[in-house]
């Protein structure tokens, strides 16, 4: 009887995370994750059904994941403006990589409720977090009181995502600063 290789699941995951960020759903191939997770194809459809389920699986953890760090990001330095600035800088200096979550939503909209619940997740921690810095801002003077914290996190939300897909679309460093500049800028 054959022995099935082991391997450890997330950083299968991760690989996957990899692939995904970088062709998408469609342009990733089954045999492109089993060479690029180093697994077998049967225990790719063994571990985690099909490729579907192994897309919904690395959008959930590279979601999770990307919203610790900004909110880790958030908590930086001594005025909550300054930890959006971080969070911004955060964002700016990893542009050039692929993002998952920006790439799910350009490639399927709202059209597979899966995966809309799996970006209404992360979008709620996300915005809730950046809410709490922008009151935590109003509360101390570092960003302007007259906007409303739930509006303006849903404005740097979109700021992020721009910032990315500028990225994508060959920005450059300069440019891409200049886009978090602006967002902050706005913040005042």
């Amino acid at each position: 009887m054959a022995r099935h290789k082991e391997f450890d699941r997330n950083m299968a995951i991760d690989a996957a995370v990899v692939m995904f960020r970088e062709h998408g759903y469609e342009g990733t191939s089954t045999g492109m994750l089993v060479e690029g997770m180093g697994i077998g194809r049967q225990s790719l459809y063994d571990t985690f059904g099909d490729k579907w389920q192994l897309y919904q699986a690395a959008l959930q953890r590279y979601s999770a994941a990307e919203t610790l760090e900004h909110a880790a990001a958030l908590k930086r330095g001594p005025r909550a403006i300054d930890g959006i600035r971080a969070m911004l800088s955060r964002v700016v200096e990893k542009a050039k990589e692929p993002c998952l979550g920006v790439a799910a939503i350009c490639e399927f909209g709202r059209s597979k409720p899966e995966l809309a619940k799996i970006q209404d997740a992360s979008a709620r921690g996300l915005r809730a977090n950046i809410s709490k810095a922008i009151r935590e801002g109003q509360a101390e003077g570092s960003v302007s009181d007259d906007g409303d914290p739930g509006e303006l996190a849903d404005f740097l939300v979109a700021c992020i995502a721009g910032i990315r897909v500028a990225a994508r679309g060959g920005a450059d460093r300069k440019a891409l600063n200049s886009l978090a500049r602006h967002a902050l800028r706005a913040l005042r």
